[in-house]
């Protein structure tokens, strides 16, 4: 939750907060803390009922629509049967990518040879010109 805080904003958060509350700020925590509790709880019990209602193992991230369809509503083979279309799919987009990158690499590579190559006859052609320049003076 504070992840992007550094230490001065949270002693300038905290440092705002005794302003404002002044001495109430210990019950303010403290209530704050009990709502948490109350509210975890409360979580709690609805996720037990849920459990006790169903028949089963209801975890939170089951309630999510998507998960609580394949879950509790889809067989394995009509998963899939769902999935087996969309497989093939995925896998001539990997292959098609997997071209698409080995296109790429053969261009890096031709283009680093001649930068390589380039760069080595540039050296070679200034070399002697610097030498020359040496040797003159």
């Amino acid at each position: 939750m504070f992840e992007n805080l550094n230490w001065w904003e949270i002693g300038a958060l905290l440092m705002l907060a005794l302003l404002i509350f002044g001495e109430r700020l210990p019950k303010v925590i403290s209530d704050g803390l009990r709502m948490l509790r109350g509210l975890r709880a409360m979580a709690q019990n609805a996720t037990t009922d849920l459990n006790r209602e169903l028949g089963t193992d209801l975890q939170l991230q089951d309630l999510h629509p998507k998960a609580f369809i394949r879950k509790h509503l889809l067989s394995e083979e009509d998963e899939a049967a769902i999935r087996k279309p969309l497989q093939g799919l995925l896998d001539d987009v990997k292959q098609d990518l997997n071209g698409v990158r080995s296109d790429l690499s053969e261009v890096a590579e031709a283009a680093d040879i001649k930068n390589n190559r380039s760069t080595t006859s540039n050296s070679t052609a200034v070399a002697p010109a610097q030498k020359f320049d040496l040797d003159a003076t």
